[in-house]
């Protein structure tokens, strides 16, 4: 995982389904190109292999299921996702909380497997949990402010420093990224200079007008990081 970095989460919006993942993803792999920056895409599980086979950019898979691989009908293993083509994974989202034991086994796997792995959670002492899982990153999310336009950078600004500071501390190797109401340069500025290394955005990207041209406002601080 090449740092600082932004990783954009398509979600399921209906914004980015289908050949429209694939839009969005040559849009930030242009941005990244432009800029020098470093810039990862999370498209759905349905568009995962397309868009990992058409775009040189890190391409991360939204989450995983615990099972293996074999007779286990609907579930997507870490595995799958490896050869579907993803070069990392997001884990315990907000919106697809793991069990602790869960969330180890999957790190550990994911790890062996050569995967870049973020693992997201709603506070700093959370964070800290997480970062004792050897991720290559934690994503500090608090859940209230995802959607709503409000950055944590600006409304929650102590959830980032806190969470620097203690995952620095003990884990020194792990990166703190940060997300939730990311909408803006400004709010990936104020979270660099929180000390943050990147930011984890969805909606801002997905239902822009124009994506590329938001993704670079977004990537541009990055790339003067």
């Amino acid at each position: 995982m090449r740092l600082p970095i932004l990783v954009v989460n398509f979600k399921a919006y209906s914004e980015a389904a289908g050949r429209r993942a694939l839009e969005i993803a040559r849009a930030a792999e242009r941005a990244a190109r432009e800029l020098g920056a470093s810039i990862a895409v999370a498209p759905n599980h349905v568009e995962l292999a397309l868009v990992a086979q058409s775009v040189e950019i890190p391409v991360y898979a939204q989450g995983a299921d615990a099972e293996a691989p074999g007779a286990r009908t609907a579930h997507v293993a870490i595995d799958n996702i490896k050869a579907a083509g993803a070069s990392g994974v997001i884990l315990n989202h907000s919106e697809a909380p793991l069990a602790l034991n869960t969330l180890s086994r999957l790190v550990s796997r994911a790890r062996e497997l050569g995967l870049d792995v973020i693992v997201c959670a709603p506070d700093a002492r959370t964070g800290l949990a997480a970062a004792a899982l050897g991720p290559h990153a934690v994503a500090v999310e608090p859940p209230e402010l995802i959607g709503t336009g409000r950055a944590v950078s600006r409304y929650k600004p102590e959830v980032i420093t806190e969470s620097v500071r203690l995952v620095s501390a003990h884990f020194p190797d792990v990166a703190v990224i940060t997300g939730a109401g990311v909408e803006s340069g400004d709010d990936v500025s104020a979270a660099l200079e929180l000390g943050t290394r990147g930011v984890l955005v969805a909606s801002a990207v997905v239902k822009a007008g124009d994506p590329y041209a938001k993704i670079v406002e977004l990537a541009r601080p990055l790339a003067r990081a």
